[in-house]
């Protein structure tokens, strides 16, 4: 497992919180709760929290106002270290066909978020992104994905084909969202081990991408629509499909 330089990252709502003190990828240093909160569900944070051996320090409603980004904290935050990443190798099950991910070139971090939130609820094994810095973001992403990118591994590429070239060596088929030469996601063998690019709405996937893919997938309409969806949709719907695929397969 790898760790870059520690920074503070304050993480917002209960939610995220909880996640994060589950999490072993990242360490948590102190919950900040308002004064004058008391009830069940943060009674069972507070308790998590000791159970860790992070201290809970009550504050007034003004301080933790000044530490959030947000006003959708419900008077719940931390203050973390940064996220760690494991290696790739690490994102393979050992017991099961492997379902990793890769997200590429998303710009809006509550799109991410969103993506992650459906990608880990359909069991995805493990997430790959590009370098990137979402210090600064922390806490929109671990809100939007209701804190799944707290609690999925992530392992860093330089590029997604670096990251598709490791995975063919390990027996992976590698597919993305494309148009032209492309099967629908419901007549796809998704069963298989599987590494998955689903890129940004703006960028999309490279040429180069495209010509090391063995498998392009199309999502089928119930209608004439000309337009791609956005990011969270496609994550949904592929992930969903790999988990029903693998699921009748018992």
């Amino acid at each position: 497992m790898t760790q870059s330089t520690s920074l503070p990252v304050i993480l917002e709502g209960q939610v995220s919180v909880a996640a994060a003190l589950q999490s072993p990828y990242r360490d948590v240093q102190v919950v900040y709760v308002r004064t004058g909160r008391d009830d069940r569900a943060l009674r069972w944070l507070e308790h998590r929290a000791r159970e860790a051996g992070v201290p809970v320090v009550r504050k007034e409603p003004a301080e933790i106002d000044a530490l959030a980004d947000g006003t959708s904290h419900g008077g719940v935050i931390a203050l973390v270290g940064e996220r760690r990443s494991v290696e790739l190798a690490d994102l393979l099950p050992a017991d099961r066909p492997a379902f990793v991910v890769m997200l590429d070139g998303i710009e809006d971090p509550f799109n991410f978020g969103q993506a992650v939130r459906s990608l880990y609820a359909c069991g995805v094994d493990g997430l790959v992104l590009r370098p990137r810095n979402w210090l600064s973001a922390a806490a929109t992403v671990a809100r939007s994905s209701a804190g799944a990118s707290e609690l999925i591994p992530t392992a860093i590429a330089e590029t997604a084909e670096d990251a598709a070239r490791f995975f063919q060596s390990k027996g992976l088929v590698i597919a993305c969202a494309a148009e032209d030469e492309s099967v629908t996601v419901d007549q796809a063998d998704l069963a298989q081990p599987l590494f998955l690019l689903i890129g940004g709405e703006k960028r999309g996937i490279t040429r180069s991408f495209l010509r090391q893919a063995d498998l392009r997938l199309e999502i089928p309409y119930g209608r004439e629509f000309r337009q791609s969806l956005g990011v969270t949709a496609a994550a949904a719907i592929l992930g969903y499909e790999v988990m029903r695929q693998r699921k009748k397969l018992g």
